[in-house]
This record gives structure tokens, sequence and C-alpha cells, in this order.
């Protein structure tokens, strides 16, 4: 898949939902529940255990129906490393730049960290394809909307704090995507396997967005 697909494909969903599991298995189950939902563009963090090994086994399970990265990278390692196993794209909480070097090399998606409207254009200069505002928690839909006025050429994707209440939002404020993690895959509902409320959450966040794509 070439970058550009890549790209589209996490702009065509909106949403990066971003999942921390305990196994393969029940990664995939989460995914196959969220992507009923219509929310097919997953982070799995380095968080989860076994990482690499769950980003092979959960690549190689859904091909290309559903487009699987990686996050919570934070050296260019990890982040080849992570490419070898499959993900598409790699996602970091900030802008290391090996990391985004690493990434344009082996041409997957970077999508580092920043807060700052100097750290957002310094992490767009050093070739970022989209940045993560993070995190957006305490600032919502207002400050997309401020950073896109003087830098509307950087594509942003603001995380943390976002569900379906204020996904709308932050998309007609100039968001490109979503990243999404508690909102949609709590560890709760996870551990309690209620794969049917994931689903439903993930219906209900695909609908916010696409009420202003």
């Amino acid at each position: 898949m070439t970058k550009l697909e890549q790209m589209h494909r996490i702009e065509a969903c909106g949403i990066v939902a971003i999942i921390r599991a305990n196994s393969s298995n029940e990664l995939i189950e989460v995914a196959e529940a969220i992507q009923t939902g219509g929310v097919n563009v997953i982070e799995i963090t380095m968080t989860t255990p076994d990482a690499l090994r769950v980003i092979t086994e959960v690549s190689t399970r859904f091909g290309n129906e559903v487009l699987i990265g990686v996050g919570s990278v934070l050296d260019s390692e990890t982040a080849r490393a992570a490419i070898l196993a499959g993900a598409e794209f790699v996602v970091s909480p900030v802008t290391k730049p090996e990391v985004i070097e690493i990434c344009n090399r082996y041409g997957k998606v970077v999508i580092p960290g920043a807060f700052t409207p100097t750290e957002i254009l310094t992490a767009w200069e050093l070739g970022a394809d989209y940045v993560k505002v993070f995190p957006s928690t305490g600032v919502g839909p207002s400050y997309i909307k401020d950073i896109k006025a003087p830098l509307p050429q950087i594509p942003l994707i603001p995380t943390g704090g976002i569900s379906a209440d204020n996904a709308a939002e932050y998309i007609s404020a100039g968001a490109a995507a979503l990243g999404v993690g508690s909102f949609l895959v709590s560890s709760r509902l996870i551990e309690s396997r209620d794969f049917n409320e994931l689903t439903d959450r993930a219906k209900k966040l695909a609908a916010a967005v696409n009420s202003v794509q």
C-alpha cells in the first residue's frame, strides 16, 4: 500500500482507533467489533504486551480490510521493527526527527505528536504526514480552529477527550481525522467482552464524522 493510499484510508474513515489489548486474539475480536461499526483504521500501542507479534498477527488476519498502525513509538528502532512487523502507519506522542526519517524512508505514514503552534510547524517541516495534536483533552475543537487559521496546510489529528458528542465539532474545526481511545475501546468493555457496545460506539462515532465530512 502506498503512502497516498494509507492517507486516503485514514481520512476516509476519519477515526484512528487507539487500542491496547492483552493478546492478539483479544485485539482481533475488538477490531472485528469496531470494523462492523464502520471504523477500519486501528493503532496498536507499543504498550500492548508482545506488541510486534500482535501487529503481525492482526495485519495478517485482516489484510487490506483494516489499516493497522502502531502507536506510542519513541525511537526509530521501534518504528522500523513495527513497520517490518506489518504496521502501515506510525504514531508518536512526541516529535522525534529520527522517527519521521525512518518512516519516510520506508514510505509509511508518520504522525508525530505536538501541541503548540511552534511544535506543530516543526513536526511538519521535519516531514510529518499529519501532526497529532496531543493532548487535546483540555483545549477542545476551538484550539484546532485557532491552529488551522495560520497553518492551514498542516493536517491535524487531535487525540484525547474525543467522543461521539464532540467528534463532529473537531472535524468541522478542521481536523483531518481523530485519534480516539477510551471512549471507543475502553478497557472495561474489552475485559467484559461487551463487543456489541464496541460496535455501537463505533457506529456513533462514524455517524458523527460522516455527518460533516
